[in-house]
């Protein structure tokens, strides 16, 4: 099956899905569950939240207050969830930052049983590990974790490139390469990945690209580079491109979906001169961007 190019689908439903977010959460900003939540429940999601670390802001500041949750309070909430019964209507987990290596096996524990009361259920991991020029800042074990456990109990994934090349070994200078990467990936397990923030010998200086890739192939979307550094944009990207994936099973018209809704908060963010998205102010991109980024075959 193709996708068409030149339109989105216009039938497109939103809202009816249940799914239960655990990643870090922060006071101040939109990262994590901070950024996730709020643009899920913008498009008529329910969301369960489960914050694996509760900071005061991002560490990205330069400093910051709170901690890592312990693993066993994440079980413990999960467990929580399964005497309610309400795992039977989970449509599926995402997971980002773990804190540690515990916390992690205590997710890929919940992804268990949510698959385990509705079998249709599907995970979606954002494997935060690093970013190029910052290299790995996640705690020793989670890498080899997400790379061992993670990525083949994954139905979706949603790697930058500096990850993308952690957990492939190998390297996307080129679209050639990355493509290879991204195969190498979808053969241990997940059967879509968004690559994000790619940036190839093919892109253009003043344009970034996400590499979406399933069973019809890779496809591209292109946005033009804009002059912000704000945090928690890969955050909300991942979580907006497994619910439209969930909803529309084509990884190419969500990753075009994902894209223009970011796109748009990251551009009124970058208007304002603001350090942090301006998730809230910008919510009408999430449900109808103002630019639409149309996904390409590559």
């Amino acid at each position: 099956m193709g996708f068409a190019a030149t339109r989105l689908n216009p039938s497109y439903e939103r809202g009816g899905m249940n799914l239960l977010s655990i990643q870090s959460h922060v006071a101040y900003g939109h990262v994590g569950n901070a950024a996730a939540v709020f643009a899920l429940q913008r498009l008529g999601c329910e969301v369960w939240p489960i914050h694996t670390v509760q900071f005061s802001n991002h560490p990205g500041h330069g400093s910051f207050r709170g901690a890592a949750v312990d693993a066993a309070l994440v079980r413990d909430l999960v467990a929580g969830l399964a005497e309610r019964g309400v795992l039977k209507s989970c449509d599926g987990v995402l997971s980002g930052y773990m804190g540690s290596a515990e916390i992690g096996a205590a997710i890929l524990d919940a992804v268990a049983s949510a698959k385990a009361a509705n079998p249709a259920a599907r995970y979606c991991c954002d494997p935060v590990i690093g970013d190029a020029g910052r290299g790995v800042y996640v705690r020793p074990g989670i890498v080899e974790l997400l790379a061992e456990h993670a990525v083949p109990a994954a139905d979706v994934i949603t790697p930058n490139q500096f990850e993308l090349e952690q957990l492939t070994g190998q390297t996307s200078a080129t679209l050639s390469a990355a493509l290879m990467a991204v195969e190498a990936l979808r053969a241990r397990g997940p059967r879509a990945v968004l690559v994000t923030s790619l940036h190839t010998a093919e892109t253009p200086a003043d344009c970034i690209d996400l590499l979406a890739c399933d069973a019809d192939g890779p496809f591209r979307v292109r946005t033009p580079r804009l002059p912000v550094a704000a945090n928690g944009a890969g955050d909300a990207i991942a979580a907006l491109f497994f619910f439209h994936y969930l909803r529309t099973g084509v990884a190419a018209e969500a990753a075009a979906r994902a894209a223009s809704a970011v796109f748009g908060v990251l551009r009124r963010t970058a208007e304002a001169g603001a350090r942090e998205l301006r998730l809230i102010e910008a919510q009408d991109e999430l449900a109808a961007p103002s630019k639409i980024f149309l996904a390409e075959p590559v």
